[in-house]
């Protein structure tokens, strides 16, 4: 479905649009012949949308990095407690289980569709305080630092989380590429089709095409939203795995 389903989409929309072709076809209203002056709108149509489309890309292929860099500073962070050599073993211990915590934060944030920065910044905060405690107890300044570097790479990519899926990619690119692409399928309905069969079959090609990019661009603007039925949405295999490892190593769930 993440492969055809958005296909399947946009050809299901191709056809209520070839219908209305049709009509238009019947009730003799294709009045434009094919010009130079008409291809050259339909190519920087495609062309416009392609740039716009272009700058979403950038955009999705940054939010594909985001859960590997939480999972292998969450990793580092748990793995670099068991460094930590001070009288009180629990609080080494608690802060595992927070870490543990705070990464179910994350994958319950990512499962209901929001992202609740106040729950973040709380899981985050009772881990600072812990880092904080451990510079009191004499910890080495560089195993505090390393603590304190990944806890706020994690806090750096919740914000940045936070504004992809709040925000859209410029507003006004999406209308400029939907009035290209509406402007070009409504141009479509009046031109003459010669020979007939095989300027249908060019008609359902472009309105498909024109389509499935619109709604592409649309779906990759916000690529966190898991479970919504949506076809270009990043993996988060990576944070599922380490929730199962980080809770069987801290006994989380078990009797």
């Amino acid at each position: 479905m993440n492969k055809w389903g958005l296909i399947l989409k946009a050809f299901g929309i191709t056809i209520s649009l070839l219908i209305v072709r049709l009509v238009f076809d019947y009730l003799n209203f294709d009045i434009l012949s094919v010009t130079n002056l008409i291809t050259a709108f339909i190519g920087g149509a495609i062309f416009t949308i392609a740039i716009i489309f272009t700058g979403t890309l950038t955009d999705y292929k940054e939010s594909e990095k985001i859960p590997g860099e939480i999972a292998t500073s969450l990793r580092s962070f748990y793995s670099d407690l068991d460094l930590i050599r001070v009288q009180d073993k629990t609080l080494v211990y608690h802060m595992q289980e927070k870490t543990a915590a705070l990464l179910r934060c994350i994958t319950t944030n990512f499962r209901n569709n929001v992202w609740s920065l106040e729950e973040m910044d709380s899981a985050i905060d009772t881990i600072n305080e812990d880092i904080a405690r451990l510079v009191d107890l004499n910890v080495p300044p560089n195993f505090i630092i390393k603590l304190k570097t990944e806890i706020t790479n994690i806090d750096r990519i919740s914000h940045r989380i936070k504004t992809i899926a709040e925000t859209s990619f410029i507003p006004a690119a999406y209308a400029i590429a939907e009035l290209a692409a509406s402007g070009v399928i409504i141009l479509l309905f009046f031109v003459r089709l010669d020979p007939y069969y095989e300027g249908l079959v060019l008609f359902t090609v472009l309105c498909m095409l024109l389509t499935a990019l619109l709604l592409l661009i649309k779906d990759m603007d916000n690529p966190f939203e898991v479970g919504k039925n949506t076809y270009a949405d990043i993996d988060l295999f990576l944070l599922w795995d380490l929730e199962i490892k980080l809770n069987d190593k801290t006994g989380y769930g078990k009797k």
